[in-house]
């Protein structure tokens, strides 16, 4: 029996080691015949293994290089985890260039009860520019099907000393993580997690003497993690990257030869905007340029107003220069060349701005922030700002400005720009914080006639307003469109509707708000069984079911801007019809009326007349709050769901 157990116990312990034998090209058949996920039977991929190592190799030639290796090992379930197949790698291609080697990859599929193997070949891997400072190399795995394991490695070499974000959690699950990052005690850095994430790893923290090839400690931060779960989007989650498990390493200061601090950055908000300033491609570029001087004083001839002035400065630019989609505080070309050659990055167009209005004695200053997609930074950071808009203020108030987008105005910015607070940064010894959170109502006002023939088919007519906000989303949605993909795109989830007569009004001009108009033919709206009419007051507006399924919230809920949505329906009752149930009148009202609604039907005569509103004062609804919104959006489902119920006079 003792023989027996301990028999037993290695053939335990060597099924382990084989399951969990996690070198490169050592799948095991069963992680080729599973089906689904165990924990996660939704999923469309899994990985399972992921190993990252960052270390910093010394030589006589360079000093220290920074390698990062890669190791992923992930399992495709169906044909929507496909994508996972394909990888993409960032190289950083200005000074301190990265490159990319080593990489190889492989395709296991299990044929026959056998496994083959398809490796990587050249014509799976691709080389692109993505902008002026970034290359592209990406692969994509061969023979992917239903069922396929992947798996690839690969090490990226880099002199830079700053460290790119090491991401603990991503869209599908991951089984095993094992990381490690060890830096040469020269490098001081400030470690800053996603404290917004609901998974925060274990990390421990160590550090170990090296004499090769010269003494110096090595910092060491290693996390081993099971079973990471998926960071899933949900309805109005925002940018859901706001919430993934995170970590970002900043070089904060360095050491010399004699381990004595150098230089410290980052060591406070106002050291960071001291920073950032002083840089010849962001302080440097908000001086004079006389390229644009005959230009900006025939566009400003006779305004005395600041805010005019901004508006004209801001179509000056957005009609002088293309936004070539790079993000950035800092200029690419520099204002100068910018101008000249007609393109640039976010930060040559909104420090241009700034340049220009300053160069008529505006009060302007640009204000660095952190996009939506980058998350808030928590701590002082450099690297956390990755924009930059412009501000001009005059008798107390305040303008922003973001001159990269055709449609955005005074203080009407793109939804990236949203997340928030910014930095204003006036000089290099003044700055403070701005709150970036859209603070104006934008309203969406809808007239609906409708009139019911003999054959039950609802017809009419729709006119809306826009403004704000509403009017900004609808601009980037429709004005790029010809009239009959607006159509479509106006019928779309609206059941059988055939619209007609579509206008739309000022839809290129920002100063003003949008105006929509255009009749209708509704087949599907209404109902008629033994005798009786049944519809809904709202037909293609009413909302048909709650976007929030989930039994509990992870994330807040963000409808990013405040907003009122304004409904008036008019509707005709049919001749030889009357009224025998009307849905009842209803206010709602959730957590100290921060979100309300209004629902209020009458009879008027020989029509029925429903005014709705849905007005959301605070954009953002927490987790905690989740499973009370959730039924206080059911009841407005609800009440837009029920019926009139009409009957033969």
């Amino acid at each position: 029996m003792k023989h027996l157990f301990i028999l037993l116990a290695f053939a335990l312990i060597s099924n382990s080691s084989i399951a969990q034998n996690f070198n490169f090209g050592k799948v095991s058949k069963s992680e080729l015949e599973e089906k689904y996920h165990p924990k996660d039977s939704s999923t469309s991929a899994a990985i399972l293994y992921r190993n990252e190592r960052i270390n910093f190799i010394y030589s006589n030639s360079d000093g220290f290089v920074q390698e990062r290796e890669i190791h992923e090992r992930i399992k495709i379930y169906n044909k929507e985890g496909f994508d996972w197949a394909t990888k993409k790698v960032y190289l950083y291609n200005g000074n301190n260039r990265e490159s990319l080697k080593g990489l190889k990859g492989t395709s296991y599929n299990l044929v026959d009860g056998k496994i083959e193997k398809e490796k990587l070949k050249s014509d799976g891997k691709f080389e692109e520019a993505y902008n002026e400072y970034t290359n592209i190399s990406s692969f994509t795995l061969p023979k992917v099907k239903e069922g396929t394991v992947i798996e690839y490695k690969y090490v990226i070499t880099s002199a830079r000393y700053s460290i790119d974000d090491i991401i603990f959690q991503f869209s599908i699950p991951i089984n095993n993580l094992d990381i490690k990052i060890a830096t040469p005690e020269y490098y001081l850095y400030n470690k800053q997690y996603n404290f917004q994430a609901i998974y925060l790893p274990k990390i421990e923290e160590s550090s170990r003497n090296t004499t090769v090839p010269f003494n110096y400690k090595i910092n060491t931060i290693s996390i081993n993690e099971v079973d990471v779960p998926a960071l899933r989007e949900e309805a109005y989650s925002g940018n859901y990257n706001n919430y993934r498990s995170k970590m970002a390493m900043e070089l904060t200061g360095y050491l010399n030869a004699d381990k004595i601090i150098e230089k410290t950055f980052s060591s406070s908000w106002e050291e960071v905007s001291k920073t950032i300033y002083e840089s010849e491609n962001f302080g440097g570029q908000l001086s004079s340029f006389n390229i644009y001087k005959d230009d900006v004083a025939a566009v400003l001839a006779g305004v005395s107003d600041d805010f005019e002035k901004a508006f004209l400065i801001q179509n000056l630019v957005k009609s002088k220069v293309k936004w070539n989609g790079g993000y950035g505080k800092y200029a690419n070309n520099g204002v100068r060349s910018a101008y000249k050659n007609g393109e640039g990055n976010v930060g040559d167009i909104n420090l241009m701005i700034v340049s220009m209005l300053r160069s008529q004695g505006v009060n302007a200053n640009p204000v660095v922030l952190s996009t939506r997609s980058n998350g808030i930074p928590l701590f002082p950071s450099r690297e956390g700002f990755n924009y930059v808009i412009c501000s001009v203020e005059s008798d107390g108030k305040m303008l922003l400005i973001d001159g990269t987008e055709q449609y955005s105005t005074n203080n009407i910015l793109p939804q990236r720009v949203l997340n928030w607070q910014g930095r204003v940064i006036t000089d290099k010894n003044a700055s403070s914080w701005i709150d970036l959170r859209a603070n104006t109502i934008s309203t969406e006002s809808t007239m609906l006639n409708v009139s019911i023939d003999e054959d039950f088919m609802a017809t009419g007519k729709v006119s809306q307003q826009l403004t704000n906000y509403s009017a900004y989303f609808c601009r980037n949605k429709y004005a790029s469109m010809v009239k009959e993909d607006q159509i479509k795109s106006l019928e779309k989830n609206k059941g059988a509707i055939e619209i007609s007569t579509l206008t739309i009004d000022n839809l290129k001009d920002a100063t003003q708000p949008i105006k929509v108009s255009y009749e209708y033919e509704l087949s599907d709206g209404i109902d008629e069984v033994g005798g009786k009419v049944y519809l809904s007051p709202l037909l293609f507006f009413a909302l048909k079911e709650n976007p929030f399924k989930l039994e509990e919230r992870q994330y807040p809920i963000d409808f990013v801007v405040p907003y009122t949505d304004k409904y008036l329906v008019n509707i005709k009752i049919p001749d030889g019809y009357v009224v025998e149930s009307l849905p009842q009148s209803e206010m709602l009202e959730f957590k100290d009326a921060n979100v309300k609604y209004t629902y209020l039907l009458k009879l008027n005569g020989s029509y029925l007349q429903l005014k709705g509103q849905m007005e959301i004062i605070n954009p953002l609804i927490l987790p905690a709050d989740y499973k009370d919104f959730k039924e206080f959006y059911s009841k407005i489902v609800e009440k837009q769901t029920e019926q009139i119920v009409l009957t033969k006079a």
